[in-house]
């Protein structure tokens, strides 16, 4: 794999020439003509996509709107009840409500069906799509009932891929689809697009996990395509089926890109004519000369089955590398995770080794990243006949959707996996956020699914426990437990690949899943449930800003997961102050009391009583801070919190990573760098500041009082850094803290405290 050190241009889908001093010459003598980079960035797919879909005069600055929305059960009370707070009548495209997060989880009583309820009826009022639970997963949904050649969707879930559809998705913070609901846009600056060219044929046994964790290995660290677009081209996308090709797509979320786009053929054409869709196919190629950002390039032919070990989807080995130094590698591992679990608990994966291999507990093959047709008739066909035995090891298998689990039944694939001792499931995201399928306490999970975040697999570090996760391909996981759980590279095993033909049934979803047609009922009464909860009144930025440090994390990228964890916490997504009780509970269990604690002189402000009475420690702060500043006063201040995260943002899109942080006072967040737009977008649309400070020895720790002057207007004005004070020991100590490019509407959410309120006017 090779990655560019300069942009690059392809002349005619199959040439490249690196952009140096001979680019130019070279592609005049190629084409016949002068072509300027310019120009040529305007031939990528994506360009000609983010054009067509831009309301905006300026194609630097993007106001998208979008085809189509989806959401699943995590995301989609929280983004109707903003919406409907806001002013929402009806949608005005079609708005999907899938239910593959909460279908399984037994946590709370009546509250996840309550939730679909309330999903039910509101796709009936507003004119929606309602897919019950267990019928697909949202991305396999969308993929086959959603997506068009050239057409652009939403989702509210990090993993919202549908490049190798001809589809460019996104996934974002709830927020993003209130403003799409409201017939608002998605604003943005022209991303920058990296090209990744493929040549090759993958070799038997080596399935589209690998070459996306090959990927993600080279590229997450560098940063080299973060919040750009991948675009994918050259003859090996020719030699991949389009399952291969969507599992590849998926899994781009985790190299922190914005989206994904694949040039289309006549397989395409035929997966759209399979699912009854053929009038959404459009064959798409970049122009003639089209210029990227960036290049990679990848021989298919050379990647080996590839293991991404805990704690990260880019911490990666071929499985042939890490079987041949495998005491070395657990060593390293062992030493990530000391950053990763701050020490809570002991971690190790040595006492996993049995007679020199590596023995896992557990397999799963799911979600949007393994439950496809072709990954699983793959696995049927190393497992046919072989025995998975009595062991510890556990094989689960969840086919994303219930058209595949059909097929799979009629092919008899599921009679040879069962036979096996494997369980086979219904359509479900939980193995992927730790709803199911939790292992036992230091327990290790090989799976084919998105992600291998610290305790994303079900774990609770504040109990004692940890369980961890190894993301591979469904075809290794099927070799690993043909040999009853030792570790084994899909390309060990003699096997003969069915390769069954796919055949859809879509009187599956006619008969199940409720569509509106555009149609909404305005007579049509929510169902509400005891947990779905408003959201709290959120004041406005005050002129001047007190903030209390009440989190410091210092390890080099904070997960969503760290900042809300998943799993059963997700039980209280409706409800907002019940969600944030959990915040940072698995990072830092002192948050939420600290951050209450603070919280209550804003309270008091708001009420009109004195903030020191409240925060007596405060009184000492205000009077330091007015020798130097003294119209500050009770009139022009408010007070918060915020946290310190080296990198924060990384992993899913929930909305929740920030908006916990706000009902619980928060205001801002202070980090070097934000893991990616869709968290920093988020921040803002609940009204929190993204600030960022250099790198180096912080001038503020845990439990120090920053004070901002002139807050308000330094937003108002576009100011692109503020001056800060750390009040400590009756002195100002100043710094300089980032606040980096905000759009005007930007400006105007965080000025008026949240989304919920700028749409109030």
């Amino acid at each position: 794999m090779k990655l560019y050190e300069t942009g690059a241009y392809l002349v005619n889908g199959d040439t490249i020439i690196p952009d140096d001093g001979n680019a130019a010459g070279a592609i005049q003598d190629k084409t016949g003509k002068d072509i300027s980079k310019d120009e040529a960035k305007k031939n990528t797919m994506a360009y000609g996509i983010l054009k067509n879909h831009n309301t905006s005069d300026n194609m630097d600055k993007l106001q998208i709107k979008f085809d189509k929305l989806t959401s699943h059960d995590i995301t989609y009370v929280g983004i109707i009840q903003t919406a409907r707070a806001s002013g929402l009548e009806k949608f005005p495209i079609p708005y999907v409500l899938t239910n593959c997060h909460n279908s399984l989880c037994a946590v709370g009583g009546t509250i996840n069906e309550d939730d679909h309820m309330f999903g039910l009826t509101c796709a009936k009022k507003y004119g929606g799509i309602y897919v019950p639970p267990h019928q697909a997963v949202i991305h396999q949904y969308a993929r086959e009932m959603l997506s068009g050649c050239g057409k652009m969707i939403l989702g509210s879930d990090s993993h919202t891929r549908y490049g190798a559809l001809g589809t460019m998705a996104m996934g974002e913070g709830g927020p993003e689809l209130v403003k799409q609901l409201l017939s608002k846009t998605y604003d943005i600056n022209m991303p920058g697009v990296v090209g990744v060219y493929m040549t090759g044929t993958p070799m038997e046994g080596v399935g589209p996990q690998d070459i996306a964790l090959a990927i993600i290995g080279e590229v997450f660290d560098r940063g080299y395509v973060k919040n750009k677009v991948m675009e994918f081209v050259g003859p090996g996308v020719d030699n991949l089926s389009v399952d291969y090709r969507i599992g590849v797509d998926v899994m781009t979320t985790e190299t922190t890109c914005l989206s994904s786009i694949w040039k289309t053929d006549s397989k395409v054409k035929d997966y759209y004519d399979i699912h009854g869709r053929v009038d959404e196919y459009e064959e798409l190629n970049p122009g003639e000369v089209a210029y990227y950002d960036g290049l990679i390039e990848i021989d298919l032919s050379a990647i080996k089955p590839m293991i991404a070990m805990p704690f990260h989807p880019s911490n990666t080995y071929t499985i042939e590398e890490l079987n041949n130094n495998l005491m070395d590698i657990l060593d390293d591992c062992e030493k990530r995770a000391k950053v990763s679990l701050d020490g809570q608990v002991d971690y190790t994966l040595k006492d996993k080794v049995r007679d020199g291999r590596l023995y896992v507990d557990q397999g799963i093959i799911a979600g949007c990243a393994g439950g496809g047709f072709e990954n699983i008739t793959d696995a049927a066909d190393i497992l046919r006949g072989a025995s998975i035995g009595p062991d510890e090891f556990t094989l689960s298998v969840y086919p994303a959707s219930t058209p595949i689990y059909m097929e799979l039944v009629k092919n008899g694939s599921v009679a040879d996996l069962m036979a096996t001792g494997a369980i086979v499931k219904t359509a479900f995201c939980g193995p992927c956020f730790g709803a199911g399928d939790t292992p036992s306490n230091n327990g290790f999970s090989i799976r084919h699914s998105t992600r291998n975040f610290p305790n994303r697999e079900g774990s609770k570090l504040q109990n004692g426990q940890i369980a961890s996760v190894a993301l591979m391909d469904a075809r290794s996981i099927a070799a690993t437990a043909a040999n009853k759980g030792y570790l084994t590279p899909a390309t060990d095993v003699d096997v003969n690949y069915s390769k069954p033909k796919y055949f859809f049934d879509k009187t599956i979803y006619e008969n199940r899943v409720y569509d509106s047609k555009g149609v909404a009922d305005p007579n049509q009464e929510i169902q509400f449930g005891p947990n779905i909860k408003d959201w709290p009144a959120m004041s406005p930025l005050p002129q001047n800003l007190f903030l209390k440090v009440v989190s410091e994390i210092h390890d080099p990228v904070t997960t969503t997961d760290e900042l809300i964890p998943s799993g059963e916490t997700s039980s209280y997504r409706s409800n907002p102050l019940g969600l944030a009780e959990f915040t940072l509970s698995r990072k830092d269990p002192e948050y939420v009391g600290r951050a209450k604690e603070i919280q209550k002189a804003q309270k008091a402000l708001e009420a009109g009583e004195c903030a020191g009475e409240a925060v007596p420690e405060l009184k000492d702060i205000v009077h330091t801070v007015k020798k130097t500043y003294p119209d500050v006063n009770h009139d022009n201040f408010g007070v918060g919190s915020t946290i310190f995260a080296v990198k924060p943002g990384d992993g899913s899109a929930r909305e929740q990573a920030a908006s916990c942080q706000k009902v619980l006072g928060g205001w801002a967040n202070i980090a070097n760098d934000y893991a990616t737009k869709r968290y920093r977008s988020n921040l803002i649309n609940w009204g929190m500041i993204p600030f960022i400070i250099d790198e180096g020895d912080l001038p503020f720790t845990l439990n120090d009082y920053i004070f901002i002057p002139d807050i308000r207007n330094a937003i108002e004005t576009g100011a692109s850094s503020v001056d800060a004070y750390n009040v400590k020991g009756g002195e100002l100590k100043k710094f300089t803290l980032k606040i980096g490019e905000l759009t005007d509407d930007e400006k105007d959410i965080i000025l008026k405290g949240c989304l919920i309120n700028y749409y109030k006017g």
